[in-house]
């Protein structure tokens, strides 16, 4: 087998680099994630049932519970703190069944790279949330 060249071992390199990134990026939201759902918790404020976004735009059931972290209800955290992005392709038969979501790694910065609809900070974002739950 051929030795690695320069070029490949580079963008090896670059992909390792970028892998660690966001390995880290996910653990520091993590942290956000899980003291946003303790201070829920101590506050009482109840998880309620997450409902998902088709691509079409309807809104079905999951099976989830959790807590909202935008306006739009397309991001949310579950009480063991998974963090979900509640958009999601779909059947015609979703309608009657629900979607089953899979957790997704955090990140720091909610839209980022995205035109439309809502970016920012993580932190600002389950500031607002933790504002609507207990107050």
């Amino acid at each position: 087998m051929a030795e690695e060249n320069q070029r490949q071992a580079d963008a090896r390199r670059r992909h390792e680099l970028a892998r660690a990134a966001a390995e880290a990026e996910a653990r520091a939201a993590q942290e956000q994630l899980d003291a946003f759902v303790a201070r829920l918790q101590a506050a009482g404020a109840a998880p309620e049932a997450l409902h998902a976004t088709l691509l079409n735009g309807s809104r079905v059931k999951t099976g989830l519970v959790g807590w909202y972290l935008n306006r739009a209800r397309t991001l949310a955290v579950a009480p063991d703190g998974r963090y979900y992005q509640l958009v999601t392709a779909g059947s015609a038969l979703a309608r009657f069944t629900g979607v089953t979501p899979q957790p997704s790694p955090p990140t720091l910065v909610i839209g980022r790279g995205g035109r439309d609809g809502e970016t920012g900070d993580l932190a600002d974002f389950l500031a607002r949330a933790l504002e609507d739950y207990t107050s």
